[in-house]
């Protein structure tokens, strides 16, 4: 896997990935933070995929965002 053009030392896995192209970040904490959505951007610059969905649980109600790229 590369990250802005050079090979990563360390890799992730993704909580689910849909339809070969959607990565699913899962969370369950009473706020969702932006740091959040920065680690879902970074994910998607990593793995090329273009469109990510983050689900917060945690939080009074559900809570989604989705990020694209």
């Amino acid at each position: 896997m590369l990250y802005e053009g050079k090979p990563l030392d360390k890799y992730f896995v993704a909580d689910f990935v849909c339809f070969e192209g959607i990565l699913v970040e899962i969370k369950a904490v009473t706020a969702m933070p932006l740091n959040f959505i920065r680690q879902v951007l970074h994910y998607l610059k990593a793995t090329g995929y273009r469109i990510g969905l983050l689900i917060n649980f945690g939080a009074s109600g559900l809570q989604w965002k989705r990020v694209i790229v």
